[in-house]
């Protein structure tokens, strides 16, 4: 255990994280009944043990959130058994379904049409969510030691005047360390940009020590203000825009203790690999849009440098604490994810709520899962 802080408030859990008397505990309790809950779902997630542990969990606060809305990216023979199994549960669901044609029409009426992906998925329930309630959390829908206790601890700060809280936990798993994008790609890349550039933008990526989970709180005017990458760049994009609004002294970041997620192949556009050029594109647009010019030529080189001094750190790790580590495939996922450092093609990210061409009434408005099955026939409505 350690208690180490970074460029930014970092609050450990220690023991038991307090005593549940204290004031920020009752405070915290109490920001739950004026927050907005957003959890991401694909089809893979329907009727998932993983998912349903998060709403389960989600059940269980007290108070109850002021809103749960789930983005949902299903086919349409999908969305209806969806859509019920998520109102099975006794929570303030609201079902958005991210894929409908209406909603396509509307981000193409817009001249938002384009590519589609979790972070599009985000962006959609973000601004209902904003509108909904005082402070937005995000998270994801796959981690199977979810606790309900997270939504609080994401919250807590938001109680102490800081904008932005981001959760960091252990990927341990079945003798094996995880997390392997975050460890193996955005790591030895952040660290070989700071080795070349002094730069703040770069100590804020740098202090997050989970940069890549998917657990975030945010005061819904921050809500507002992100401008989401379409896919698996949306938490890099996200901790750029919270660069900033909220900057060093309005950031924080919240022990969650160790998650056991889902985990993805390396190889392939559908793996990590795919990820990864996803991850770099949303961040080194961050790191240049902070003034920073990498020297694109060399940064893979010296990315991969970063990643074998890591290595033999993690090695060292999992041998310490007898867990099994594969050298080999660690290396070979260095040499894979270095062919995703280039320069950043076309911005495609969706606007700010603030700037949006639409409101967020439309979205939910064309999200309904059961508007598709009703357009025929006016007299249903």
């Amino acid at each position: 255990m350690e208690y180490v802080q970074e460029r930014i408030a970092t609050l450990h859990a220690f023991g038991d994280g307090g005593p549940a008397g204290s004031d920020l505990a009752r405070d915290a309790a109490a920001a739950v009944a004026e927050t907005a809950v957003i959890v991401p779902m694909t089809a893979r997630e329907y009727e998932s043990p993983a998912a349903e542990r998060v709403l389960r969990e989600l059940e269980a606060l007290e108070p109850a959130p002021a809103a749960v809305f789930v983005p949902v990216r299903a086919a349409p023979d999908e969305i209806r058994p969806f859509r019920e199994w998520l109102e099975s549960f006794a929570l303030p669901i609201r079902v958005l379904w991210c894929t409908a044609p209406n909603v396509d029409a509307l981000l193409a009426d817009a001249g938002l049409d384009g590519g589609f992906g979790k972070g599009r998925d985000v962006w959609l329930a973000l601004g209902p969510a904003a509108d909904a309630a005082d402070t937005v959390v995000v998270h994801d829908a796959d981690a199977r030691s979810y606790e309900a206790g997270h939504v609080r601890r994401l919250l807590a700060p938001l109680t102490m005047d800081y904008e932005f809280s981001k959760g960091y936990y252990a990927r341990v798993e079945r003798g094996t360390l995880y997390g392997r994008l975050f460890r193996l790609f955005y790591e030895p890349l952040l660290r070989a940009l700071a080795d070349a550039h002094d730069a703040p933008i770069v100590d804020y990526l740098g202090a997050f020590r989970y940069a890549l989970a998917g657990e975030f709180a945010a005061s819904a005017g921050l809500a507002r203000r992100l401008r989401t990458p379409r896919a698996w760049g949306l938490e890099v994009g996200t901790l750029g825009d919270a660069y900033a609004v909220a900057g060093f002294g309005g950031t924080a970041q919240v022990d969650l203790g160790r998650h056991e997620h889902d985990h993805r192949a390396v190889a392939g556009d559908a793996g990590l690999e795919g990820m990864s050029r996803e991850v770099a594109a949303a961040l080194l647009r961050v790191i240049e849009e902070g003034g920073v010019a990498p020297d694109y030529e060399t940064l893979p080189e010296r990315y991969r440098a970063a990643g074998e001094t890591l290595i033999d750190g993690y090695r060292a790790d999992a041998a310490f604490n007898g867990l099994e580590y594969d050298s080999a495939s660690e290396r070979d996922q260095l040499a894979r994810y270095a062919e995703s450092i280039a320069p950043p093609e076309a911005d495609t990210r969706l606007p700010r709520w603030t700037e949006a061409p639409f409101a967020p009434a439309d979205v939910l408005d064309a999200a309904r899962p059961w508007r598709e099955r009703r357009l025929g026939s006016r007299s249903q409505d």
